[in-house]
């Protein structure tokens, strides 16, 4: 029997009954679009873990105080890291080249009539550059392929400098949009405003700020606060010692670990920490590497996946099932045709090519619907991610979707059609 002539008979086949093709191709659609969505919302999850901690770089270490419940509030555990803890490491870690530290806190600024309810950050000198390297913001309009330098966040003024913040100035660079409030189109530069009833001389403007991603732009108010040296906040802005965030920057990034036992042994002689009776030490900070972050969260966003591909596993072997079932149901319909056929000649393994391509052809029409609406329904599985909401489809996901359907019509095709090919052509020829 020719190619060409399985094919028309496999077709015909199945276009005899409509509906019930239809129902059975209905599993392979949901399970094949369901591979497509779920791979969607893997690589949406991966992606998502990278963006949000693509602010720490691969040489840096975050160091944070740790941090208990106590009578329903969140306070720090053991002894606060300090200013002192964060300017003294670079001398006692041979490993760290530089520590970024900052604070903080919310306001109530005044110049003039005007009062704002702001957020203030106090940093070090160098925060311009930790912006740049958080990649999160940017100057209104940048050029995707431009690079940036901290003064290209300056708009007016300029940023307070090390000795400033060594000095404990009362210097302060406003957000943009917090100018605009505060100053009402005057010019703020030398300019006094109360922070907390604290006065502190405008130095500079940040420039007009945006988001990255178009995404971020609705929820982040990247133009409103202020920038002050944490000398200033901590002596000022807080009634007891501050819980500080500090940066340390790593020489060698193949010593990360090293770098780690070399800032935790320094911050255990600041804190006296000493070894308990098991040998360990009982911290009260911690410290985060990208490593270690990205480790953990692609941990969590693999087995989410994991899982969801179970699911969509279990859809297709469900659909499998059903091209197995209505296979059968075929045979047993059509054996007196399967009779005569091999009456006239045809031989078991035309019965089966017959069969089998039945089945493919069922997989490969609910392959190609399932792509669709696999594809048509990546949006709606952005919604239900619960990690960002961010849905990825992978081209190379929409082969792999249709290669496994047409595994599915070849494995679960396969007893029907060798069944078929078996029966004995008198006894089929008797059945009605």
């Amino acid at each position: 029997m020719s190619p060409l002539n399985t094919l028309l008979t496999a077709l015909n086949g199945i276009g005899s009954n409509v509906l019930r093709t239809a129902l059975t191709t209905l599993g392979i659609i949901i399970g094949v679009a369901s591979v497509i969505a779920t791979l969607a919302l893997g690589n949406g999850a991966r992606a998502a873990v990278e963006a949000n901690f693509r602010f720490l770089g691969s040489d840096q270490i975050q160091i944070d105080s740790d941090l208990e419940l106590k009578n329903g509030n969140m306070q720090v555990a053991g002894k606060t890291l300090t200013y002192e803890d964060g300017l003294g490491l670079p001398a006692a870690a041979s490993l760290v080249d530089r520590a970024e530290m900052s604070v903080n806190g919310s306001a109530k600024v005044r110049y003039g009539r005007e009062t704002e309810d702001l957020s203030f950050q106090g940093t070090d000198a160098g925060a311009l550059l930790g912006v740049i390297a958080q990649g999160q913001v940017q100057p209104v309009h940048w050029p995707a392929d431009k690079p940036l330098t901290p003064q290209d966040f300056v708009g007016e003024g300029r940023f307070y400098t090390e000795a400033e913040v060594v000095d404990g100035d009362a210097a302060c660079v406003l957000g943009y949009q917090t100018a605009l409030d505060l100053f009402e189109g005057d010019d703020p530069i030398g300019a006094t405003v109360w922070v907390n009833r604290k006065p502190c001389q405008i130095i500079g403007v940040l420039a007009e700020l945006e988001a990255v991603s178009v995404e971020d732009r609705i929820n982040t108010r990247p133009n409103e606060g202020l920038f002050m040296p944490i000398s200033f906040a901590i002596q000022n802005l807080f009634d007891t010692e501050p819980w500080v965030t500090v940066i340390a920057h790593v020489t060698d990034e193949s010593r990360m670990e090293e770098a780690k036992a070399q800032i935790a042994a320094y911050l255990r002689q600041q804190h006296g920490i000493t070894q308990g009776p098991d040998g360990k030490y009982a911290d009260d900070f911690h410290m985060t590497t990208k490593q270690d972050v990205l480790g953990a969260q692609q941990q969590s966003a693999a087995a989410f996946s994991l899982l969801l591909t179970a699911l969509a596993v279990v859809s297709l072997v469900v659909g499998g099932i059903g091209v197995m079932n209505v296979m059968l149901v075929s045979v047993s319909e059509r054996t007196r045709e399967i009779g005569v056929r091999m009456a006239v000649g045809a031989r078991g393994r035309d019965v089966v090519a017959q069969f089998l391509l039945e089945a493919v052809l069922l997989s490969a029409g609910g392959g190609l619907l399932g792509i669709a609406v696999g594809v048509l329904t990546v949006p709606l599985a952005a919604l239900l991610n619960p990690v960002q909401g961010v849905a990825l489809l992978d081209p190379g996901s929409i082969p792999l979707a249709f290669g496994v359907s047409l595994a599915t019509g070849l494995v679960f095709g396969l007893y029907p059609a060798l069944r078929a090919s078996q029966l004995d052509p008198i006894e089929a020829l008797r059945y009605e």
